[in-house]
């Protein structure tokens, strides 16, 4: 964020450097998603707000006066974000919306709400106030990541101003595209920090187990696997970063920010299982937080974006091949 609205002034390398810290603490990627939010959410709103927005906008939200949650997804559309339902219908110089979202994090505390509608020039983006009297906020019980609310959110004619608009109508897709990368490069080092995490306990717990008078760590079947998951996990780290530093110096980063969080999803699964097959019995045991961790893993490899769109953006936009799809 712009050190002129109070913010740090630092990069997309930085905030990555504090979410993996996080994560490898051992608060996991449900911890860091507890705050990460509000590093990428409103990237759309530093880039292509106006003077007088981001003056009215920025300051609350880093001072942290203000939470934001950030609706795009819909029930029936997932991925297909183009064809999004949630309608803005503009009258004088307020626009009013309905619809329905899904899996909007934290929108049960947030004050704000950074919104993609259909207005009639095209997919719009908005950032407003979630007013409790036209919006019914449904939290959606789920597997893991407890330490962030994930909801259904019902929009019953919320009246937003034409202020709240983020440029242009009709270019709202484009702009948050523009907060897609740092989004996949902040969640690729915080799966980059879980994996650690759930290697480094499994390493202790290898050093210290003793079955058959030695411990379990001198078996290569313990040794292997571990070593196998540490090496993909610093090769993950090395692209995360590698992304970063690019979009931080204003280059092209789609191929590696969509491989960052690929390969640091890849990794972490892989390195979360074995960490629980290392405890055997005792990692389903909540006790040691393998098991914490696991479930933890998978949402880094179902969103923001699956593994197979990964894929099909790679084959297509690096190695030219015809789009599948």
């Amino acid at each position: 964020m712009p050190e002129a609205y109070g913010g740090a002034g630092l990069g997309i390398s930085e905030a990555a450097v504090m979410m993996q810290a996080i994560a490898e603490s051992g608060a996991g990627f449900s911890g860091a998603s507890a705050v990460h939010m509000n590093i990428f959410g409103l990237n759309p709103a530093v880039v292509y707000g106006t003077q007088e927005q981001k003056r009215r906008w920025l300051p609350p939200l880093i001072a942290g006066k203000e939470r934001a949650c950030f609706a795009v997804t819909e029930p029936d559309t997932g991925l297909n974000t183009r064809n999004l339902k949630t309608k803005a219908l503009k009258s004088g110089k307020t626009y009013s919306v309905s619809g329905q979202k899904v899996w909007i994090s934290t929108a049960q505390v947030a004050e704000k709400v950074l919104l993609l509608a259909r207005a009639d020039a095209g997919l719009t983006l908005f950032y407003t106030d979630l007013d409790r009297k036209h919006v019914e906020v449904r939290e959606i019980e789920k597997m893991g990541r407890h330490a962030v609310d994930s909801n259904q959110v019902f929009f019953d004619a919320l009246p937003v101003p034409e202020a709240d608009r983020i440029g242009e109508e009709g270019k709202g897709f484009e702009y948050i595209l523009h907060g897609m990368n740092p989004e996949r490069i902040l969640i690729a080092a915080e799966l980059v920090g879980l994996g650690r995490c759930a290697v480094a306990r499994a390493a202790k717990y290898a050093k210290e187990r003793i079955v058959f008078d030695r411990p379990i760590g001198q078996n290569q079947s313990i040794q292997h696997p571990l070593a196998a998951k540490w090496m993909a996990l610093e090769a993950a780290d090395l692209m995360a970063f590698k992304a970063a530093s690019l979009y931080d110096a204003g280059k092209p980063c789609g191929a590696e920010a969509n491989a960052a969080k690929y390969l640091a999803g890849e990794a972490c699964f892989d390195a979360c299982q074995q960490a629980v097959m290392t405890f055997g019995g005792f990692g389903y045991a909540t006790e040691y937080h393998v098991e914490r961790y696991l479930r933890e893993s998978f949402i880094g490899r179902i969103a923001p974006v699956s593994r197979e769109l990964i894929l099909c953006f790679i084959a297509e936009r690096v190695l030219g091949l015809p789009k599948s799809y």
